[in-house]
């Protein structure tokens, strides 16, 4: 199993850039940035950095880790659009760039900005119109689509990537994980073990459904994850506090956190990111990454 760096986006360009670099000189496998544009809650005064200029910037700065957008929201701009953009990206990273989309959620954002947020159902479709731009467009001489929502004419999409893998953000099981199935060639969700354990029955079912074999998406996932001592009654409060908002959280000494990592490769999971928006700033952040990795990680 593969271990990527999830920087918040709220951090300053330079922390990011120095996360990046850490994680490029110690071995870690990629660097995820999310695609939002203000904090998910009342406090709309925190600073966000826009994902793609960040995703520019890190594919420019960067040399061997792959950088991936986790994920785009489609409710934020023509898919045509982001294709374009992917192809461009992946030039400036040597064909390192994943491209990682999903549905759109975050009420706020949409609420502040105008920005149209339709029902789950019409969200969906529209979803999986823009799925089928983005494998067009990717891959075709030409595209055209007369759909509901997208109606492309004899698009092109020129200079075409090498390889650009399009990983998909979702975890809804029955439509969400169906368009996972069909246009996915990554997928990612939120989760500890027995949730990826779960979530992979039910998309393994889906592409049965198709034809598909489930083993050729490569799968990701992450939790709020630290290495901390016995009786830090601190980071134990955080943890608790993690927990009872709904977030998944594998907070704890080494053993814990070694034991209950090693369960994600047998729930079919290929890369696991770990978040750092919850690990402080300067060398804080920095301890509690090392020590992830040499007492887990390592071990593993």
């Amino acid at each position: 199993m593969d271990f990527s760096l999830w920087p918040a986006a709220s951090r300053t360009w330079q922390e990011i850039l120095e996360g990046a670099e850490y994680a490029e000189r110690t071995g870690w496998h990629g660097v995820w940035i999310a695609d939002h544009f203000l904090q998910n809650g009342d406090d709309l005064s925190i600073p966000v950095n826009e994902a793609l200029a960040l995703l520019a910037g890190l594919a420019t700065r960067t040399e061997r880790v792959r950088i991936g957008s986790m994920v785009l929201g489609n409710t934020y701009r023509h898919p045509a659009v982001v294709a374009n953009w992917a192809a461009t990206v992946d030039q400036l990273s040597g064909g390192r760039f994943v491209l990682g989309v999903g549905a759109g959620w975050q009420v706020n954002e949409h609420e502040v900005y105008g920005i149209d947020l339709p029902p789950v159902k019409e969200l969906l479709a529209r979803f999986e119109e823009a799925c089928q731009v983005f494998r067009g467009l990717l891959t075709e001489d030409r595209f055209s689509l007369d759909g509901k929502y997208y109606q492309l004419t004899g698009a092109p999409l020129e200079p075409k990537p090498v390889k650009l893998p399009l990983l998909i953000g979702a975890s809804g099981e029955k439509v969400a994980l169906r368009i996972v199935a069909r246009y996915a060639d990554e997928w990612n969700h939120w989760g500890v073990p027995e949730v990826a354990r779960h979530k992979g029955e039910v998309f393994r079912a889906h592409c049965e459904k198709i034809g598909r074999d489930p083993s050729t998406v490569r799968r990701l996932t992450q939790a709020m994850i630290q290495v901390i001592d016995a009786g830090d009654t601190e980071a134990e409060a955080r943890r608790d506090s993690l927990v009872a908002a709904g977030r998944p959280a594998i907070i704890g000494t080494a053993a814990y956190v070694l034991d209950t990592i090693a369960q994600y490769p047998d729930a079919g999971i290929d890369e696991l990111l770990i978040p750092d928006s919850f690990l402080g700033s300067g060398n804080q952040r920095f301890d509690a990454l090392e020590r992830l990795r040499e007492e887990v990680f390592l071990k593993l």
